[in-house]
């Protein structure tokens, strides 16, 4: 009989089950003038591109509160806490010589965790690309992917006595199709066929750092996809559907897997690229193998006819599908803030699909949240964290090796294109004075952990 090491509230914790939170750079940490340029900061520079015309600066004004945030994470009593590390603050030009400021700051925040018995897992890319790089042409600049892996053998170099859990890339969809194919996030291009090479070079990037931070001793490396299970809302929409699968999940699991870029979606986006830039002697580099997979989950597509919706739900559009054929996203039931439909058993349809792509491969719940009205007394958070962390429990049931589970966010922080107006977090950010507030979601997370 497995041991629990936590039973709250009809959640049963198995005791080697990690739980902890998430948070990403560009969104938390403000500072902008200790770290290079990013496409963030110059994205949301452009009038009209965040929505409520919010810029990185101050964000949280995390980099200022460090010690302050660091007892909130004491405070919850989390076994772990993901981070991304910008890429800008430790290597402001993109290439070159290191910022001792910002290796210092990262040091801080890592000896700060590792003091308070927290376990510290740095994602090396959360969408900030030096500004400088994607003046370069970005992901869609297969160098980008040689640069990254110098920036990661860099890191690892400097980090890895104190690491022993990394991940590459954070949801390398949102960087290709949200950046270069539906211009909704930075850089804000919108061209199709460069945006499904903007994905290959991302998936090598990742393959190479991997290889880099090995190099130099590195353990335990990752990669974090956002997998959303793709449903056909009739069945005359399973060939529409199948597409969307294609270019949400099934062209990175591919190029993980060892498949390479497979006939079907070859042939589906042939109208917008000749593939020249695949190379069959990139194959293994692409898959390198994993030590472990990141899913981070909030929702599934459902496809129906084109017009047969009108909700509105962020990051479900066809502008951000390359090739994608006349549907339209047709969430149910309850919704979220961001619109998006909750599906608990969704979680394990992800995880299965990653299951049977990587064999064998351990995989962690690296973001999961919703977004909800900001009030103190968050119990629809509470719910939604209650029934997915439940899911995620119950996924080894099914031969899944589910290893922890990171909930989204710490915080409220700036959601990217939403700027201010859509808070995921369980503690309260006042954008005037920083101001740190625990919500009920947060009292219930800490409980659960204790």
């Amino acid at each position: 009989m497995t041991s629990h090491a936590r039973s709250f509230d009809g959640l049963d914790i198995p005791a080697d089950f990690e739980l902890g939170v998430a948070t990403s750079s560009w969104q938390i940490e403000g500072d902008v003038a200790g770290r290079g340029s990013c496409n963030w900061d110059e994205f949301s520079a452009i009038p009209g591109k965040i929505i409520d015309g919010a810029t990185g600066e101050p964000a949280c004004d995390h980099v200022h509160r460090l010690e302050e945030d660091l007892d909130l994470l004491a405070w919850l009593g989390v076994d772990t806490y993901r981070f991304s590390i910008s890429w800008a603050r430790v290597i402001p030009g993109g290439v070159g010589e290191l910022s001792q400021s910002g290796l210092d700051f990262y040091d801080r925040l890592v000896n700060g965790l590792i003091k308070r018995g927290i376990k510290p897992v740095p994602t090396l890319f959360h969408w900030d690309t030096p500004s400088e790089l994607e003046h370069k042409g970005g992901w869609s600049n297969r160098q980008t992917a040689y640069d990254f892996a110098q920036y990661a053998r860099a890191m690892a170099n400097h980090f890895g006595d104190r690491i022993d859990q990394w991940a590459t890339l954070n949801e390398p969809w949102c960087s290709a199709f949200l950046g270069y194919c539906a211009g909704y996030f930075a850089p804000g291009r919108t061209e199709e066929g460069v945006s499904l090479e903007a994905a290959y070079n991302l998936i090598l990037g990742h393959g190479l750092a991997v290889n880099a931070m090995r190099e130099v001793g590195a353990t335990n490396i990752g990669i974090v996809l956002n997998i959303i299970p793709c449903v056909a809302d009739t069945s005359d929409m399973e060939a529409q559907t199948r597409h969307i699968d294609g270019m949400q999940n099934r062209i990175f699991l591919d190029l993980l897997a060892g498949n390479g870029v497979g006939a079907e979606i070859r042939q589906s986006c042939s109208s917008i690229t000749n593939w020249a830039f695949v190379r069959d002697e990139d194959n293994a580099v692409l898959s390198t193998p994993l030590d472990w997979v990141g899913e981070n989950y909030y929702t599934i597509n459902r496809i129906a006819a084109a017009g047969a919706s009108d909700i509105v739900a962020i990051g479900q559009d066809t502008s951000m599908f390359p090739a994608c054929p006349p549907v339209s996203f047709k969430p149910r039931g309850e919704l979220t803030d961001m619109g998006w439909e909750i599906v608990p058993e969704g979680l394990l349809m992800a995880l299965q699909q990653i299951a049977q792509a990587l064999p064998g491969v351990p995989i962690w719940v690296c973001e999961n949240g919703m977004a909800a009205p900001d009030d103190l007394d968050d119990q629809g958070r509470i719910a939604y964290l209650r029934s997915h962390i439940a899911q995620a429990v119950a996924a080894r049931d099914h031969g899944i090796d589910i290893r922890g589970y990171f909930a989204w966010s710490l915080m409220d922080n700036l959601e990217w294109a939403s700027g201010w107006t859509k808070k995921f977090g369980m503690v309260r950010v006042n954008p005037e004075t920083g101001e740190r507030t625990p919500k009920a979601s947060a009292h219930w997370y800490k409980e659960l952990l204790a």
